[in-house]
C-alpha cells in the first residue's frame, strides 16, 4: 500500500492512489501513463463493465497521429500491436458532387513529421484495446469488471461506489467514460453541445490494388466520404451521410449497397467489396464547461466530442492523458497533493484552448464542406489550392494534426515522464 492510500486506508473498504472510470483507449492509456510516473508502488483501479470482454466484432478503427504513437511507444503498447498498424503516408483530398465523373484534386499531404515517421497511423480499435488490456495487467493495474455507481467528495479523498455494493478510497477519481458520461452529471458539470443532422457509416472493405499508404478524403455536398488504409489490401471507409440517409443506406440490399458504395469509392483501387457490417454512428459536437472538479478530471470524449472530419477524435483524448499523467506525476515527485486544485487546474490550462480550437475548426470545416453552395465551394477549392501550393504551411498542418506544436506533454515528445 502507497503513502497516499495509507492515509485514507480507514475511509473505505478499499483504496487506491487514482480511481479511472471507463476501460477504453483513454482511461487505459491513463492508467498506464500514470504507472509510468508514479510507478510501481501507486495503486490504480479501472472501472468498466466492458473489461475483458470479448473486442473481435469491433471492426472500427482508429487514426493514431505521430504524437500519439509515441506516447503509445513509451508506454510499451505500440509493440504489441505487431502487424496491426498500418502507416498513413499520403493524404489526398477532393471536393466533387457524389455523381461527378471527375474528382479534382485539391491538396495532398505527403511525407514524414520528422525522417522515417509517418504522420500518421491506422489502427483496428479491437487490436489497440487489447493491447493496452494486457499492458495494464502486466503493470499491475487493478482492473474491475464493473462501473463506478456513484461518489462522494471529502476533503482528503473520494468516496467510489461500485459493483455489487462495493466501496473504495481515492484521491483522485478520472472520468473516462465517454461521451454521454454519467460522472460528469453527477459532478455537476454542463457542456455545451448540438447534434449535427449527420452520422458516420463505418465498416472495412477490400480492394483490387494496394492502396501504398494514401489516405482520402472525398468531400461531398452531405459529408466527407473517407477512405483510410490498413494492413493488406483493406481500408476502413468512414461515410458522412444525413443521418436520415445514412440509416437508409445502411439497410440497403447488399447489391444496391455495393453499387452506391462504388460511386464514392471510385475505381483507382480496382474492385471493392464490405467484409464488415456497416455501423451507423451519429455525429455532435460537445465540450464540457469545466475539465475538472473537487478530485475530478474529465479526460476524453468525457470531456470533448469533436467532428471526425479531421480524424482527431481519439488523438485529443490522449493529449489530455498526457498532460494529466504529466501534471500529476511533476506534483508527486515535490510531494505536492496531486489531486489538489492547483494540480487539476494546471491540467486544465493545458488542454481546454487546445480542444476548444480543434473543436472550433473542426465544426467550422463540416460547415464549410458539407453543403450544397457553389459559392462556397469555389471559395474552399481556391483555398485548398493555395494552401496546397504553400509547403511551409502544410508542415505546420501535418505538425498540429500529428499533435507536436504548441506546448507539448513529454509523452507526446516520445520521453519518460
Amino acid at each position: 500500500m502507497t503513502e497516499f492510500a495509507q492515509d485514507r486506508a480507514a475511509a473505505a473498504g478499499g483504496t487506491a492512489d487514482i480511481a479511472i472510470a471507463g476501460g477504453g483507449l483513454a482511461g487505459l492509456s491513463l492508467a498506464l501513463a500514470l504507472r509510468e510516473g508514479l510507478g510501481a508502488d501507486a495503486r490504480i483501479s479501472v472501472f468498466d463493465p466492458t473489461i475483458g470482454r470479448d473486442t473481435s466484432g469491433d471492426l472500427r478503427a482508429s487514426a493514431i497521429a505521430a504524437g500519439a504513437r509515441r506516447l503509445l511507444t513509451t508506454l510499451g503498447v505500440w509493440d504489441r500491436l505487431g502487424g496491426a498498424a498500418e502507416p498513413i503516408r499520403s493524404m489526398h483530398v477532393t471536393d466533387s458532387r457524389t455523381r461527378d465523373v471527375a474528382r479534382p484534386v485539391f491538396l495532398t499531404f505527403d511525407g514524414d513529421v520528422e525522417p522515417g515517421e509517418p504522420f500518421a497511423y491506422m489502427v483496428p480499435n479491437a487490436s489497440l484495446l487489447d493491447a493496452l488490456t494486457q499492458a495494464a495487467r502486466d503493470a499491475g493495474i487493478d482492473l474491475h469488471a464493473a462501473p463506478v455507481s456513484d461518489f462522494v467528495t471529502h476533503r482528503s479523498h473520494v468516496e467510489i461506489g461500485y459493483g455489487a455494493g462495493r466501496r473504495l478510497s481515492a484521491a483522485l477519481l478520472v472520468a473516462c467514460d465517454g461521451a454521454r458520461s454519467r460522472l460528469r452529471d453527477m459532478a455537476g458539470i454542463r457542456t455545451v453541445s448540438w447534434a449535427y443532422d449527420q452520422s458516420a457509416i463505418t465498416f472495412t472493405v477490400e480492394h483490387e490494388r494496394p492502396h501504398e499508404g494514401r489516405a482520402e478524403e472525398h468531400f461531398l455536398p452531405p459529408g466527407p466520404f473517407a477512405t483510410l488504409p490498413l494492413p493488406g489490401n483493406r481500408a476502413s471507409i468512414v461515410w458522412t451521410e444525413r443521418t436520415e440517409d445514412a440509416k437508409r443506406i445502411a439497410a440497403l440490399p447488399p447489391m444496391i449497397f455495393q453499387e452506391e458504395l462504388e460511386v464514392r469509392f471510385g475505381h483507382a483501387l480496382g474492385w471493392v467489396k464490405p467484409v464488415s457490417k456497416p455501423g451507423v454512428y451519429p455525429l455532435g459536437f460537445a465540450m464540457a464547461r469545466s475539465f475538472i472538479g473537487e478530485r475530478f478530471a474529465l479526460v476524453g470524449d468525457a470531456a470533448h466530442v469533436i467532428h471526425p472530419i479531421a480524424g482527431q477524435g481519439l488523438n485529443m483524448g490522449l493529449r489530455d492523458v498526457a498532460a494529466l499523467a504529466e501534471a500529476i506525476t511533476d506534483a508527486a515527485r515535490v510531494g505536492l497533493d496531486f489531486a489538489g486544485s492547483d494540480v487539476l487546474e494546471r491540467y486544465q490550462r493545458w488542454r481546454r484552448f487546445d480542444t476548444l480550437a480543434m473543436g472550433v475548426a473542426t465544426d467550422g470545416l463540416n460547415r464549410l464542406f458539407s453543403n450544397r453552395s457553389d459559392v462556397l465551394r469555389l471559395v474552399r477549392d481556391v483555398g485548398l489550392g493555395m494552401v496546397d501550393r504553400l509547403p511551409r504551411l502544410k508542415g505546420l498542418f501535418i505538425k498540429d494534426a500529428a499533435g507536436l506544436t504548441g506546448a507539448v506533454p513529454r509523452l507526446l515528445r516520445g520521453e519518460a515522464l
